[in-house]
């Protein structure tokens, strides 16, 4: 690809933003059951605490799509790493439950802060018939995240426990100084900085519409990711009798390494097969086989073998299509309210899906983490008919972007 170096670093330092935020924030999932088991709180309520995170993260990536568009796509960025960093140490000093919520507040307002800044400053700084393709490779750092995640979690929970294990999610800060001092705003930005721009005008009758079913895409996937990945490390571990897989720590841990190599084939994939067939046939694509592959996991597999074959095909499947949103919603909106859109649509979709963890929650202690996980074929089948209310925008200039 005959791409320009600024471009490079570009999306280098945003795979490497969303790379870290990855692993920062799972981090909480894989210490789940022993925080639970230390503070004596039920299932419903840990889920709460990964909601209470997912709503933080969609009020981050809202306030930083706006900031991003005032002072900056890379400077925005800087400062949302250093935010989710510093909160994910902090973690480890919780003594009671309101103080774990108070820094996964913080953890989830840098979260979503850094998407909403990283994916607007790839799409602004790649041409057009790459866009796809690099979103796809910058949407992959969060399959790598969450390896790093997985990899230090084994290494260090049953070492050190789970204090130990968030200390270690202060290391990206690191990342944002060789972010903040290499890699420039976006030209487009700078040429339409100054641009008069207001909030309330991606509700105006110019992008209502398309504010309204990006919105609603984004709800349905987010829900069905949520719902699925923040049950994932306590559903392998689970006994079968209690709905779970009943696989032992090393099994779960091979189990969501093969998932992630599977995201992340799923991620850079789906940028290619973008660029070539369209935003939304890849898109249906993908959440006509998630719809498929994610009730056959949770219902029809219980040998740790077949589970193992079918850990890349859910990674695959229930993770490729985020690679859509970066570049869509930045081919939708212009350049003067394209992270303030970009923020909006997709963090309110995690709003709605913040409900998702504290439902699947709830469902475990009555009917088993299976159902719960079932559910999530119905939210991939709706995002499937609704993204064809969108317009294809392949191809699409930023700067001819119209209403």
């Amino acid at each position: 690809m005959n791409v320009d170096r600024r471009a490079w670093r570009a999306l280098f330092a945003a795979q490497l933003g969303w790379m870290l935020d990855a692993m920062d924030f799972l981090l909480f999932t894989f210490a789940i059951l022993p925080i639970q088991k230390e503070f004596g709180l039920s299932s419903a309520t840990m889920g709460g605490l990964t909601s209470v995170a997912l709503i933080a993260g969609a009020v981050g990536g809202i306030a930083f799509g706006r900031i991003a568009d005032r002072i900056g796509r890379v400077r925005a960025m800087t400062i949302s790493i250093l935010i989710y960093s510093a909160a994910t140490a902090g973690l480890a000093t919780s003594q009671t439950l309101w103080q774990l919520i108070a820094w996964r507040v913080l953890v989830g307002l840098g979260m979503g802060g850094e998407w909403s800044c990283g994916s607007v400053l790839v799409a602004e700084t790649w041409p057009a018939e790459h866009r796809g393709k690099a979103m796809g490779l910058m949407q992959s750092g969060w399959a790598v995240g969450a390896l790093f995640a997985a990899a230090i979690s084994a290494i260090v929970l049953p070492r050190f426990g789970w204090r130990m294990l968030f200390l270690v999610g202060a290391l990206p800060a690191v990342a944002a100084f060789f972010i903040r001092r290499n890699v420039e705003e976006p030209p487009i930005w700078r040429e339409r900085k100054n641009e008069e721009s207001r909030f309330s005008e991606i509700f105006g009758p110019a992008f209502l519409r398309r504010t309204f079913v990006a919105t609603l895409v984004a709800s349905c996937v987010l829900v069905a990711y949520w719902g699925l990945t923040s049950w994932l490390p306590a559903f392998l571990a689970s006994p079968v009798e209690k709905g779970g897989a009943g696989l032992t720590l090393t099994k779960s841990a091979m189990w969501l390494i093969l998932l992630q190599v599977g995201a992340f084939c799923g991620y850079i994939s789906f940028g290619w097969i973008a660029d070539r067939l369209g935003r939304r046939p890849s898109f249906t694509l993908f959440m006509i086989a998630a719809a498929i592959v994610v009730p056959v996991f949770a219902f029809g597999a219980r040998s740790p073998m077949t589970l193992l074959l079918l850990g890349p095909l859910v990674g695959y499947f229930g993770h490729g299509y985020f690679s859509l949103f970066g570049v869509m919603l930045a081919e939708l909106f212009p350049t003067r309210i394209r992270g303030t859109a970009q923020g909006f649509c997709y963090n309110a979709g995690r709003v709605v899906s913040a409900a998702a963890p504290l439902t699947i929650g709830a469902l475990a202690a009555t009917h088993g983490l299976a159902y719960g996980l079932a559910l999530d074929a119905m939210f991939f089948a709706l995002a499937a008919i609704l993204i064809w209310l969108l317009p294809e925008t392949r191809g699409a200039e930023l700067e001819e972007v119209s209403t």
